[in-house]
């Protein structure tokens, strides 16, 4: 299915300045130290990404912006390279939360 629509961002979705919270903070801290040195491709990328969530009524949207902005910050590139992103969602038992991914190149 097709619409003819131009899509709106996050960016564009609120209005005022949004602050980052303790938990993100914290999380982006976490998330930084634990990602191992990886040499990004250069030109167009695709990210595939998968999220080991304990809660099933977790939205498998959700996380992406706030991981996409992790990584490019660890690895000096700029997001809007990801032209293709590929997202799945698996329920694990609590405490068993994972995030797994891949960047590689885009080749359409």
């Amino acid at each position: 299915m097709r619409i003819d629509i131009k899509p709106v961002t996050v960016n564009k979705a609120y209005t005022g300045r949004r602050y980052k919270t303790d938990l993100y903070k914290r999380y982006e801290r976490d998330v930084k130290m634990l990602l191992s040195p990886f040499d990004v491709p250069e030109g167009n990328l695709e990210l595939r990404i998968v999220f080991g969530f304990s809660n099933a009524g977790a939205d498998i949207d959700n996380p992406v912006k706030c991981f996409t902005d992790i990584l490019q910050k660890k690895y000096g590139f700029n997001d809007n390279r990801i032209y293709r992103l590929i997202v799945d969602k698996v329920i694990v038992a609590k405490g068993e939360e994972f995030i797994d991914f891949e960047i590689k190149e885009f080749v359409t």
